[in-house]
C-alpha cells in the first residue's frame, strides 16, 4: 500500500467524519442520516474530479476500501463525538488534514490524465473542497468556500508546490508530504492570525 493511497484513504475517513458531526449537529440524525452525509462529504470531491477528468469507474466504485474508509470515519465520530464537541478545534484540524490529503492526491491524479499543471492544479483543488461544499449546502450553513477564510486559496498553493517540485522531478514522497504540510501550515497559520483573502468589493 503506497503512500497515495494511504493519503487518500485516510483523507476520506477525515472527511467521512466531518461530515457526520455536522449532520448530527444540525439534525440530531439517525445513523443512516449521519453515514449519508459522511458518504457525500468524503466522495463528493473525487467524483467532481474524475467526472472532470472522464475517470471511470469513480474512485469510490471501482475500490470497495474507499467505502470501508467511509465507515471507519463515521464511526470514529460517534466513538469520539464528546471530544469533539468538547475541543470544536478538532473538527477544524480534520477537515484541514483532509483537504491536503485530497488536494494533493488529486493534483497527483489529474497529471497523470496528461492534463496541463495549471488545470491539475485547479482539479486538486476541486477533489478538496467540493466535499465540503454539498456538506455544507445540505445541512444548510454557507459553504465554508464562502467564508473569510483561507481555504480553497491554502489547496491552490499546495497544489501549485506539488506540480512544481513535480516538474524538478522532486522524490514522490517527499513532494507529497511537503505540498500537503504547506496546506496545512497555511491553514493554521490564517486562522491563528485572523488572515484572509481580500474581499472582491468592500
Amino acid at each position: 500500500m503506497n503512500l497515495q493511497y494511504v493519503f487518500e484513504l485516510c483523507g476520506t475517513a477525515l472527511f467521512a467524519s466531518t461530515g457526520a458531526i455536522q449532520a448530527n449537529n444540525k439534525s440530531n440524525s439517525d445513523w443512516f442520516g449521519v453515514t449519508f452525509l459522511g458518504f457525500i462529504t468524503a466522495i463528493g470531491g473525487g467524483s467532481v474530479r474524475d467526472i472532470l477528468l472522464g475517470a471511470y469507474p469513480l474512485s469510490w466504485i471501482g475500490d470497495v476500501n474507499v467505502l470501508i474508509a467511509v465507515f471507519i470515519g463515521v464511526v470514529l465520530s460517534a466513538l469520539l463525538y464528546n471530544i469533539f464537541q468538547k475541543f470544536k478545534k478538532n473538527i477544524f484540524i480534520l477537515e484541514t488534514f483532509a483537504i491536503a490529503m485530497f488536494t494533493i492526491i488529486g493534483t497527483q491524479k489529474a497529471l497523470q490524465f496528461g492534463v496541463n499543471p495549471l488545470v491539475a492544479s485547479v482539479l486538486g483543488m476541486f477533489s478538496a473542497v467540493m466535499g465540503g461544499v454539498l456538506r455544507d449546502t445540505l445541512t444548510n450553513e454557507v459553504p465554508v468556500l464562502f467564508r473569510k477564510e483561507i481555504y480553497a486559496t491554502a489547496c491552490i498553493a499546495g497544489a501549485l508546490l506539488y506540480v512544481c517540485l513535480d516538474y524538478f522531478q522532486i522524490n514522490l514522497r517527499l513532494n507529497l508530504i511537503l505540498s500537503a504540510l504547506t496546506i496545512v501550515a497555511i491553514r493554521f497559520v490564517s486562522v491563528k492570525y485572523h488572515l484572509s483573502v481580500p474581499r472582491f468589493r468592500s
